[in-house]
């Protein structure tokens, strides 16, 4: 229920995905993208290949102090979506456009059809920045990429513009579907400030915590379940399989048959 393809920053395209789903045994996938929605129609079909139960999905990257990051299921009237999607993308794509240039001022010989060719898709974002970046020899790996040039603080990096969380809440309400925040221990807000978030995202529609996912020990968890059940809000559980760009995580999580009111996001088990 959280995946990436290289309609966004993952490495693998939908039917290598879906192939892959239908190898490890996984029922339900969901495409969550970045931003978009390019890759669904494409991946609906890849998953009727492999008889694997698709459920259509996003995950909106808000701006805010910290991390925070909205998954979307169900997604039913997606027009409106796209359209808002599309100023994310024009600002994504002025933000790097400065990041390339700081990027050649600096001595660092990258243009964007090198950019564009790590993407490979329509969503071009900073892992693209480093994945090139390793190729062509101006740091060894990604994460060094990151520290040098690209994370917050570094030579070459730019601040981006999105939505607010509470407007990538009403986005994905409004294109029915049903909003979750992934990854919460990515946020690094301790339990009051998560909880406090949480109360504020529920009163624009927040219907879901990520509580088991790659990101988090068995021990955090059992936290984020806690507080899932205190906050009235639906635990999920995602891999945020990337593919090769997340070496480790391997896709699919195994829950209950019971852990998810599955008819609720428009799947039948």
């Amino acid at each position: 229920m959280h995946v990436h393809s290289s309609f966004s920053d993952g490495t693998c395209s939908v039917d290598e995905i879906a192939k892959q789903a239908a190898a490890r045994g996984i029922v339900i996938l969901a495409l969550t993208d970045h931003d978009n929605l390019d890759g669904q129609k494409s991946f609906a079909s890849a998953c009727k290949k492999y008889s694997i139960k698709h459920l259509p999905g996003v995950e909106l990257s808000s701006k805010c102090p910290f991390t925070a990051h909205i998954l979307g299921y169900r997604l039913t009237k997606t027009q409106p979506l796209e359209e808002a999607l599309e100023w994310v993308v024009k600002r994504r794509n002025e933000r790097n456009s400065l990041i390339l240039e700081r990027l050649n001022s600096q001595g660092v010989k990258i243009n964007i059809e090198d950019i564009e060719f790590e993407a490979g898709g329509r969503v071009i974002a900073r892992p693209h920045f480093a994945s090139a970046l390793v190729k062509k020899g101006y740091v060894p790996d990604i994460t060094s990429a990151f520290s040098k040039y690209l994370a917050k603080g570094a030579a070459a990096y730019v601040s981006r513009e999105a939505y607010s969380p509470e407007d990538c809440v009403r986005l994905i309400r409004e294109a029915g579907g049903l909003p979750v925040l992934a990854h919460p221990s990515l946020t690094g807000l301790d339990n009051k400030g998560l909880g406090d978030f949480l109360d504020e995202l529920t009163e624009y529609g927040l219907w879901g915590l990520e509580c088991i996912s790659s990101h988090c020990k068995a021990d955090e968890a059992l936290g984020f379940l806690k507080i899932a059940s205190e906050h009235n809000l639906f635990p999920t559980a995602g891999s945020d399989f990337h593919g090769a760009r997340r070496p480790g995580i391997t896709l699919g999580v195994q829950v209950t048959e019971s852990f998810l009111p599955w008819a609720r996001l428009g799947v039948a088990l």
